[in-house]
């Protein structure tokens, strides 16, 4: 089924929903590509606000993730939130890695394009399109306090844990009809 008849374009100010159950409960798909080759991975940390008078998002993604490889690539990627009843499916897609398998093939999602070529799926409830902005690697000495120094010193055993902060300028955002 087209896009269109799927999915009514919202201004990013019509986002429903409190951003810490987005972001913390619902999971974002994180996905990157093209048509042809794309890769999703779940997101479990970052936020929505403005940056440079912007709406704009931002995700902590692990520095070895084949996504993030191909958000650097292409620039721009799609933040698509599902209801519960995908919650197996969004597991999946943060379990196994695209760069190493098919996953996209495997994952039971069914992948559509965005008319500006963004790829998402079809079953997502909200689809936040965007520009790549910025990826920082932030240093052990940008935390102050001793929570955080204490958490990453505990996560960072090797440097495919580093963490690297993605930010982006929402471009679009749809929710189902």
């Amino acid at each position: 089924m087209p896009f269109e008849q799927l999915f009514r374009h919202i201004s990013p100010e019509e986002i429903s929903g409190d951003v810490f159950t987005l972001v913390s409960k619902i999971f974002p798909v994180i996905t990157a590509g093209n048509v042809n080759h794309y890769n999703s991975m779940t997101g479990s940390g970052g936020g929505m606000g403005v940056l440079f008078k912007k709406p704009a998002t931002w995700s902590v993604l692990r520095s070895d993730r084949y996504t993030l490889e191909l958000i650097q690539k292409e620039q721009r990627y799609t933040m698509s939130y599902f209801p519960e009843e995908y919650r197996k499916q969004i597991m999946f897609l943060g379990s196994k890695s695209g760069r190493d398998s098919d996953k996209m093939k495997e994952v039971e999602l069914t992948g559509i394009q965005t008319p500006s070529g963004n790829m998402t799926f079809e079953e997502a409830r909200l689809i936040v399109e965007c520009k790549l902005v910025q990826i920082t690697t932030p240093l052990l000495d940008d935390f102050y306090t001793q929570e955080a120094i204490n958490w990453l010193k505990d996560t960072y055993k090797q440097a495919s844990d580093i963490r690297k902060y993605v930010f982006g300028e929402i471009t679009n955002a749809w929710i189902k009809k």
